[in-house]
């Protein structure tokens, strides 16, 4: 019995052979599914910075960091507005899991202790609604973290020069709006002079004309 077990070793395996060879056959599938585009909500905005980390918030309810996930982190530039926002999705499932514009406001610190991790400040959108939210981001390596950090204050100082070149431009929009109304109201007043005293005139001419009427219908006084 003993002797035979290698020769039924060998047959299974060429059975095995048998089974994996490929005969080119080609077998059509049950199902057809058809191409269905998907659209991620990105398409109008372009990846400044696109960089693999692991994010985590702060939980004050329970005094502790929790995981969010881990993914792509992205800074994201609108085409048209220009304004740029933070988004993160985890890389498996692709949840969403931070979701923030970059504001002017918006400052990102180094975490105390370790050199790849650094902690902002957001009001986030990631859960469908805006929340006040404190994050930490840990990156695989300290240039990563320190090119996550720079970009993101060179973000926010571009949005801040934006704001103020949208004031003032705003307040040279009013500036000028208000001197074209003055203007408007100037000429008008230049316009109106004329026909007030050219009505002034005609009620002083009428006003002599009754006068010298009256004259004439007044009797003579007798002598």
């Amino acid at each position: 019995m003993a002797s035979s077990d290698p020769e039924r070793r060998e047959d299974e395996d060429a059975a095995a052979a048998a089974e994996d060879e490929d005969t080119g056959a080609q077998v059509a599938p049950i199902v057809k599914l058809e191409e269905v585009a998907v659209t991620t909500g990105e398409e109008d905005e372009d990846a400044v910075l696109d960089l693999k980390a692991k994010l985590y918030r702060f939980d004050k309810d329970g005094n502790q960091w929790k995981e969010r996930g881990a993914g792509s982190v992205k800074l994201l530039k609108h085409k048209e507005s220009g304004k740029v926002r933070l988004v993160m999705r985890q890389s498996k499932t692709l949840k969403i899991c931070a979701n923030h514009l970059v504001l002017p406001t918006m400052s990102v610190q180094e975490h105390a202790g370790n050199d790849k991790s650094c902690v902002w400040h957001a009001t986030d959108f990631a859960d469908g609604e805006l929340k006040d939210e404190l994050f930490c981001i840990r990156f695989a390596s300290v240039e990563n973290c320190k090119s996550f950090m720079e970009k993101v204050q060179e973000v926010a100082e571009s949005q801040q020069k934006k704001e103020e070149n949208k004031d003032a431009s705003a307040a040279a929009g009013l500036l000028e709006k208000l001197s074209v109304e003055e203007k408007e109201t100037e000429d008008k007043a230049e316009e109106e002079k004329p026909v007030a005293a050219k009505e002034e005139k005609e009620t002083e001419s009428e006003q002599g004309k009754t006068d010298a009427e009256k004259k004439v219908e007044e009797p003579s006084s007798s002598t």
